[in-house]
């Protein structure tokens, strides 16, 4: 039977979103999916196992008030400015819908996250792609004006490279529509956006908790702006989905936020690691930009990106490879724990030598 008259015109047309691979075996390194390689805070621990598991009955708190009470306090801003999310690639999807319209025209990188493409041809709207510099750095100039906004990663991905805050306050001075950062990275080295916020009312800054606070398996995402754009993303939410977020996942935020140290102490670890290995992998033969992330961007000056992504996930290492223009022969490493990235440059030393 042919099943295609069952199925709509764009779900048979759309390229989806491919994640990273999920290996089913615990012997492949996995450094292709930028999780942290360190545990959640010991709080999140204790929070869940004493959690009340009878209450998983009820429905979670649709607005997230304790959640959102802790990111109030952490970030100095009052709580109808936040919104929360089921990871913040639920919350891109809704901004897409609460800020850019069909018939105008917005903007983000060449070269950028993966997801910004799929959302606008899943929503059917126009995008236009603005050139990185041969260096990958941000030209901002190509952002300004904007017909119907802007989204960029700060860091961007899967570069690394940090545009500073008067390039981002720059951008939001030329545009009069929406003007969205997606800071998912920003805690490893990037400047925050958070600060402009008060300038900016059209500025929305989203993050998440999947990268810095070592929570990805909850999928907790949010976003800092103005009153009137965290109610416009409010109106799409419970136009879609009135309990985004489940009761754990609130939960072992609320506690992750609340050690505030030991995440501090987790990132320092990461950049740490992140120094010591981009010398390492120059003497090997590659170059790398200036990352400011929990990940590296690798390009080797012999070796082609695909063919080195396939031998090292042949000696158990996984890497994120795109076959896509101008970043063909690079790749992006996920920074592990120490003895993962010794087995990395290990692995590589043999492939380049």
């Amino acid at each position: 039977m042919d099943m295609s008259q069952y199925i709509s015109r764009l779900a048979r047309a759309i390229k989806p979103y491919v994640p990273g691979e999920q290996p089913r075996t615990e012997r492949l390194i996995k450094l292709n999916t930028n999780e942290n390689p360190y545990p959640p805070s010991p709080g999140v621990r204790r929070a869940l196992q004493n959690y009340p598991y009878e209450s998983l009955r009820l429905y979670p708190d649709p607005e997230s008030r304790d959640l959102r009470q802790a990111l109030a306090r952490r970030h100095g801003v009052d709580p109808e400015r936040i919104f929360v999310s089921n990871g913040s690639d639920e919350l891109l999807a809704l901004a897409f819908l609460a800020f850019f319209d069909p018939d105008r025209e917005f903007r983000f990188p060449d070269i950028t996250y993966s997801f910004y493409p799929v959302y606008a041809d899943l929503f059917r709207m126009r995008a236009a792609r603005v050139p990185l510099r041969g260096d990958f750095t941000l030209a901002a100039e190509g952002f300004y004006d904007s017909p119907g906004g802007v989204i960029f990663p700060n860091p961007n991905a899967p570069t690394g490279i940090a545009a500073d805050l008067e390039t981002v306050a720059s951008i939001c001075r030329h545009n009069a529509g929406a003007v969205i950062v997606d800071e998912a990275y920003a805690e490893f080295g990037g400047e925050s956006a958070v600060g402009l916020l008060e300038r900016f009312p059209h500025l929305l800054v989203v993050k998440t908790f999947s990268k810095s606070h070592a929570l990805a398996g909850l999928r907790v995402g949010y976003a800092l702006g103005s009153g009137e754009m965290i109610q416009a993303l409010n109106r799409i939410k419970n136009s879609f989905n009135s309990y985004p977020l489940d009761r754990l996942a609130q939960l072992a935020a609320v506690a992750s936020i609340e050690d505030e140290d030991y995440c501090r102490a987790m990132i320092r670890r990461v950049v740490a690691t992140r120094e010591r290995i981009i010398p390492e992998l120059a003497a090997l033969g590659f170059h790398c930009p200036v990352s400011a992330a929990n990940f590296v961007f690798a390009g080797h000056e012999r070796i082609p990106g695909e063919r080195l992504a396939d031998l090292l996930r042949e000696r158990g290492v996984l890497v994120r490879y795109w076959k896509a223009p101008r970043i063909e022969n690079y790749l992006r490493i996920t920074v592990g724990t120490d003895a993962e990235m010794d087995a990395l440059t290990g692995a590589l030393a043999l492939i380049t030598g």
